[in-house]
C-alpha cells in the first residue's frame, strides 16, 4: 500500500464519528466468565517444552459444549496429541465469508524460581493480574471464548460465520504450529474474509491511554548459532585460543553493533499520528521520523526501547552453551542469536551484517530458523473504521494506529496464506513495561475487562448485518 493511501484512509478512519457509545466493560455475570475461562487458561502449564496446549483446548471444549455448541460445530485436532488445536464456529445467515479470531494457547517457558509467584496461577495484585501468558496470548482466547458464549446466549444471528481458533505452539513454531498445520490439513476450518488475531495492543504512558494499535504488518524472525569449537586441553595448561573467549569477544562486538534505522509506509504512518498525541519536543521529533529523519530517528529510539525495535532491525543472544568440564579447556562454546527483522531486510543481508559485527574467523555462523516474511494486510476501511469506532466510544480522545509489530504472530502464516490478517486486542500495556515473555507477566485487571468489551463490541460491529440502504 502506498503511503499517500494508507495515511487518507487513516486519516478518513479516524474521522468517523462513533454511532453509540459502547460499553467499558461488560456486565458483571460476563465478566465472571472471563475471569472464570482465563484463570482456568492461565493455571494449565502449557509451555512450549514443558506443557500442552490439549488441557486449554479440553477446557474450552468443555465451557463450549455447556453452553449449547454442538460436536458439529467444534473440531479438535493437530500434528500432536499434546498439542492440540481448537476451532469452533459460530453460524450466521452467510451473508458474507466468515471471519476468524485466532488466540493461540502455548506460552513461553516460566521457572518457578525466576518469579515471585507461581507463573502458571492466575494471580491478583495490586489491580493487576500476574501469570505467564495473561498478556500473551491467553488474555485474547479467554475473551474470545467467553464473547462467543454471550453471543449464543443472546441469540445474537451475524451475517458471516464467526470462527474462533485456539491454537498451538506460536511461540515455538516448527511442525507443531498450529496455524500452519492448519492450513495444510484443514483449510476449510478456518477459510474466512479476514481474520483478527494478537500483534496490536493498547499503548498508555504513566497510566494514560495513548493509541490503541492496529497491526497491518510484523517483522520476522531469523536464528542463527555462533559456534566455536577447538581441540581443548587441561586447564591448568591455558592457551590464547580458547573457545569461550573468542564467543565472549564475538557477542560483545555484537552487542555493540546496531542496524541502521529506517521506516516503511506502516511505519511511517504509525510516526505521524503518535505525534498526535505528544507534545513539545517529542512531537516534533515523531514528525520528523515520519518524514525521515535519522537524528530524530536517534532521539526517539534512545527515549524509547519499542520504538528503537520499531525503526531497525535487531538481533539480541538468548541462549549460552559452552565447556564439559571445569577442569578442561573449552572444546565447544556456542550462543544462540534471535534476530527479528524488518519486511525490507533480506535474510543475507541479516547474516552479512552479523559476520561483519562477530569480526572473528573462529566464530562459524549458521542459520539456524527461518521463517520467511509475509506480506502486509491491506488496510481495510470497514475493519479500520470499526476499530476506531470502538475505541473512541470507550476511550474518548484515544487514537486508533496502524503498526508493524515488533515481534512476530502467527498472522504471517496466514497473510502469506491469502488471508489478511490484523492484530488488535483493546488490552492497554504500559509502552515501557511490556513484560510478554519475562519475569513476572502481568495485565492491568481493568485492561482485562476493558479488552474483553473492546472484542465483544468490535466483532459484533464487523459480523452484524450491514443496513438496507
Amino acid at each position: 500500500m502506498k503511503r499517500s493511501v494508507l495515511v487518507a484512509s487513516l486519516s478518513s478512519a479516524l474521522i468517523a464519528i462513533a454511532p453509540a457509545m459502547a460499553q467499558v466493560t461488560r456486565p458483571a455475570a460476563e465478566q465472571a466468565l472471563a475471569r472464570a475461562i482465563y484463570q482456568e487458561f492461565i493455571g494449565i502449564n502449557s509451555g512450549f517444552t514443558t506443557g500442552a496446549t490439549t488441557p486449554v483446548v479440553q477446557a474450552a471444549v468443555a465451557r463450549l459444549k455447556a453452553a449449547g455448541f454442538s460436536d458439529g460445530d467444534i473440531h479438535v485436532d493437530g500434528a500432536n496429541p499434546k498439542k492440540m488445536n481448537l476451532v469452533v464456529r459460530y453460524h450466521g445467515s452467510g451473508g458474507r465469508k466468515p471471519i476468524l479470531l485466532v488466540a493461540h494457547t502455548d506460552v513461553v517457558e516460566a521457572k518457578r524460581e525466576d518469579w515471585s509467584m507461581d507463573p502458571f496461577q492466575l494471580n491478583e495484585k495490586d489491580g493487576y493480574f500476574y501469570g505467564r501468558g495473561v498478556g500473551d496470548d491467553k488474555a485474547q482466547a479467554a475473551a474470545w471464548i467467553a464473547n462467543l458464549i454471550q453471543y449464543k446466549a443472546e441469540g445474537f444471528t451475524p451475517d458471516r460465520d464467526i470462527i474462533v481458533a485456539l491454537t498451538a505452539d506460536e511461540e515455538g513454531g516448527g511442525p507443531f504450529n498450529g496455524v500452519d498445520w492448519l492450513l495444510k490439513n484443514h483449510r476449510d476450518w478456518i477459510d474466512a474474509e479476514y481474520a483478527l488475531n494478537e500483534g496490536g495492543w493498547g499503548e498508555s504512558v504513566n497510566g494514560k491511554r495513548i493509541a490503541n494499535d492496529l497491526q497491518v504488518s510484523e517483522k520476522y524472525v531469523l536464528g542463527f548459532r555462533l559456534e566455536v569449537r577447538n581441540k581443548g586441553g587441561h586447564s591448568s595448561l591455558p592457551v590464547a585460543d580458547n573457545a569461550i573467549y573468542h564467543l565472549a569477544g564475538a557477542l560483545d562486538r555484537l552487542s555493540r553493533f546496531a542496524f541502521p534505522m529506517k521506516t516503511n509506509e506502516v511505519t511511517a504512518a504509525y510516526f505521524k499520528q503518535m505525534a498526535k498525541t505528544e507534545t513539545g519536543e517529542v512531537k516534533a521529533d515523531l514528525e520528523k521520523v515520519a518524514a525521515g529523519s535519522q537524528e530524530a530517528m536517534q532521539r526517539v529510539a534512545r527515549s524509547s526501547t519499542s520504538w528503537n525495535a520499531t525503526l531497525r532491525t535487531t538481533c539480541v543472544a538468548t541462549m549460552l552453551e559452552g565447556g564439559h568440564a571445569m577442569n578442561a579447556l573449552p572444546q565447544l562454546a556456542a550462543a544462540t542469536i534471535n534476530c527479528r527483522v524488518l519486511p525490507e531486510d533480506a535474510p543475507e543481508y541479516v547474516q552479512e551484517a552479523v559476520r561483519k559485527a562477530v569480526a572473528d574467523t573462529a566464530v562459524a555462523i549458521s542459520r539456524a530458523n527461518d521463517l520467511g516474511r509475509g506480506p502486509a494486510s491491506p488496510l481495510r476501511p470497514d475493519v479500520m473504521n470499526a476499530v476506531t469506532e470502538v475505541t473512541s466510544a470507550m476511550w474518548p480522545g484515544v487514537v486508533t494506529v496502524p503498526i508493524m509489530v515488533m515481534g512476530a504472530t502467527d498472522g504471517r502464516s496466514l497473510r502469506s496464506a491469502g488471508i489478511p490478517t490484523y492484530g488488535v486486542q483493546g488490552f492497554f500495556f504500559d509502552r515501557d513495561d511490556i513484560r510478554f515473555h519475562g519475569r513476572d507477566e502481568r495485565i492491568r485487571v481493568q485492561s482485562f475487562y476493558e479488552g474483553q468489551a473492546f472484542l465483544y463490541e468490535l466483532v459484533k460491529r464487523l459480523a452484524r448485518p450491514k443496513p438496507i440502504s
